[in-house]
């Protein structure tokens, strides 16, 4: 069998669209988060040192950067770039899904005799995707819109015999996205761990020189900065939900192991549309779960 890849320019155009807007509105959300915790941090360290009569600079400079961490407060309340993103990343995985199954005729777009029929189901499909997202309509990328959503290659996959769409599938979805997963969930472990660790020491730091305040009293010392600083970190690590993520990626990560080991040969096409049914729905509930996360 020659070799087919899949790659997301492979995809329908709404995939792309909605992949490449939920990728540059998470940037979007985690740098505003970022810029934020930075900018009440250095404030505070001026503040801490603006006593006197004569640190009147740097009462400014820290009435500055609180000024400016109000402003990013407040676009990020009025762009809300998370929403855009989790809406993208929504369609996207939508219009992911519903493409590996048209590409591997399984439910509902099984095999008959007329190609047209399911490509008229299939875009009927992403119509209805899109017009339940019709708030992220004007913030899709357009470059990738004007795509044909069945690509060549989407049909050529189509037309593969079911061993062959069934090997495929095995390597280029199952496999693909169990890597995925797997160094996902070990990334967000490692970083759950760096900024707990970074937090644990700061923490530490300020009991220390609390105490030894104690011993010099007249000594001024940044306590209430680094406290501060320990908070941000704290939030940023509860912005990234790391230790939530790496549990339920690795959780799929499994999953998805076991799917694939449930059968190492297909005997019809009931059974491998039953497959992929079974996997798909595996990616769905992770990505459901992740999605209602972003509500509690």
């Amino acid at each position: 069998m020659e070799k087919i890849k899949i790659e997301d320019v492979d995809m329908p155009g709404l995939y792309q669209s909605a992949n490449i807007t939920s990728i540059i509105e998470q940037k979007k959300f985690f740098n505003g988060i970022m810029i934020y915790l930075i900018l009440i941090s250095i404030a505070a360290f001026f503040a801490f040192y603006s006593d006197g009569e004569n640190n009147s600079t740097n009462k400014i400079i820290s009435a500055i950067l609180f000024l400016a961490s109000l402003f990013v407060v407040i676009w990020l309340r009025i762009y809300r770039p998370d929403d855009v993103w989790y809406n993208g990343r929504a369609v996207a995985e939508s219009v992911k899904t519903r493409s590996w199954r048209w590409m591997m005729r399984t439910e509902p777009y099984l095999d008959c005799e007329d190609i047209e029929i399911v490509r008229k189901h299939f875009i009927k499909d992403l119509k209805t995707i899109l017009k339940q997202n019709k708030n992220l309509i004007k913030q899709l990328d357009s470059d990738a819109s004007i795509e044909d959503p069945i690509s060549s290659k989407m049909i050529k996959i189509r037309g593969l015999s079911l061993t062959e769409r069934f090997d495929l599938y095995k390597i280029q979805r199952i496999t693909d996205q169990a890597l995925w997963y797997t160094k996902k969930s070990k990334s967000n472990k490692k970083w759950a761990t760096i900024w707990f660790l970074s937090t644990v020491t700061l923490h530490g730091g300020a009991i220390i020189l609390l105490l030894y305040n104690i011993k010099e009293p007249k000594l001024k010392l940044p306590v209430e900065s680094i406290a501060v600083i320990a908070s941000s970190i704290l939030t940023w690590l509860q912005t990234k939900k790391h230790n939530e993520l790496s549990s339920s990626y690795s959780l799929t990560a499994h999953e998805i192991t076991l799917i694939k080991s449930e059968t190492n040969r297909i005997n019809n096409e009931g059974d491998f549309s039953e497959y992929i049914m079974n996997c798909e729905n595996a990616f769905s509930r992770e990505h459901t779960q992740w999605f209602a996360r972003k509500n509690e």
